[in-house]
């Protein structure tokens, strides 16, 4: 019976070895898509600051770039077209691909002012 587990004793370092990429990646995976979710969150606000900024008469731009934090106000594009206004966001990531990829937006329609 001794001989039966001095044979295994590597196989335990094995798993473990190949298991701690797999779990590294699984994390990193889970924390993108839970940037991604609060990316859209984010946009959702900036969208109706933007939508309330312009049926204030204001430009929107800046009330979206201050309704989102520090991170996200150099990620964000908006886009005015006659009612709609849309934002989009890059969520953070480690690769700027997976960050272009995975961009979320929200939009808001609004009517400006009268004679605005």
């Amino acid at each position: 019976m001794h001989r039966a587990l001095e044979g295994d004793t590597g196989q335990a370092s094995l798993e473990l070895l190949a298991g701690v990429p797999a779990l590294f990646l699984a994390g990193l995976i889970a924390l993108q898509l839970l940037a991604a979710g609060y990316a859209v969150s984010l946009a959702d606000g900036a969208a109706e600051a933007g939508a309330m900024a312009v049926a204030a008469g204001r430009p929107p731009g800046p009330a979206v770039r201050a309704a989102l934090p520090g991170w996200a106000a150099d990620r964000s594009e908006v886009v005015v077209k006659g009612g709609r206004l849309s934002v989009t966001l890059r969520p953070p990531s480690p690769l700027a691909g997976v960050s272009r990829a995975l961009a979320v937006g929200s939009s808001a329609w609004v009517r400006p002012p009268e004679g605005g």
